[in-house]
């Protein structure tokens, strides 16, 4: 028996729609159990192609009996999706939106009274089975859409319920997360080239300590200042460079960043 007897249905299929089915369907999910829409043909035979699943081009066909229904769309698409698709609502289906900004009371207010609906900030990494979505049930979901929304993200990486109140600090973190450790990859690589290295070189240290630093932080139960400081030995070289990333303050270029992130998060809500 696979992980899941039912239907589910992914309305829209953008990058983040694409890296959660992706990660479910990697995790164990039946490619016969799923569902996904998308306005362009073309599109779906990609996703057909590459994936399995069944794909449409009507939302209001595609949630049709299904059990749990992932929203990928972008925010200003969101309220007519949903009065779209509302009628169509199989009793007892849990939305499951993706949507950066939206609050479940706003999500719910285009839908039938009593719709069980969740609120998730995923990532991109669901794609490669390392997520992070952090989830908030609105007013109607019991505990058992609850865990039917949980188990579908679970396939891809990690799950954490939040307050409502914590979603915009939470796509600062892990929801934008991702591109900002891209972003310093990319400068590794580059000063790795300026510094004398083949690029592809340069590529593989750079992405190899990245995933290993990160898989340290992850399992040794130390603090991000502790495994520094094991790596900074006094008048060395790392402490060197990490003088010069105060230098210039980096840090707190970050910290100003993320809460532009938060921010714009919220301004968007």
């Amino acid at each position: 028996m696979t992980k899941s007897a039912r239907r589910i249905a992914f309305i829209g299929t953008g990058n983040m729609n694409e890296a959660v089915m992706a990660g479910a369907l990697a995790g164990g999910f039946d490619a016969d159990d799923v569902v996904a829409t998308s306005r362009r043909e073309q599109r779906g035979t990609q996703l057909r192609e590459k994936y399995g699943v069944a794909t449409m081009t009507s939302n209001p066909d595609a949630v049709a009996g299904a059990e749990t229904v992932v929203l990928g769309v972008k925010p200003y698409q969101l309220d007519d999706v949903l009065e779209e698709i509302g009628p169509h609502l199989a009793d007892g289906a849990v939305v499951v939106s993706l949507a950066v900004g939206r609050s479940t009371i706003s999500l719910e207010e285009h839908l039938p009274d009593g719709a069980a609906v969740v609120r998730v900030m995923p990532n991109t990494p669901a794609m490669v089975g390392a997520g992070m979505h952090a989830v908030t049930p609105g007013a109607h979901c019991d505990d058992d859409q609850l865990a039917r929304a949980k188990t579908l993200l679970a396939a891809s990486g990690d799950v954490i319920t939040v307050a409502e109140k914590d979603h915009d600090a939470v796509t600062a973190v892990s929801g934008s997360g991702p591109a900002y450790l891209f972003y310093l990859a990319d400068a590794m690589i580059e000063a790795g080239v300026l510094l004398g290295l083949q690029r592809d070189v340069a590529h593989r240290l750079a992405v190899q300590t990245i995933v290993g630093a990160g898989t340290m932080l992850a399992e040794s139960g130390e603090s991000p200042v502790q495994l520094r400081e094991k790596v900074s030995s006094p008048g060395g070289t790392t402490i060197t460079a990490l003088a010069e990333l105060d230098q210039r303050a980096v840090r707190a270029a970050m910290v100003a960043a993320m809460k532009a992130c938060h921010d714009k998060s919220a301004a968007m809500g």
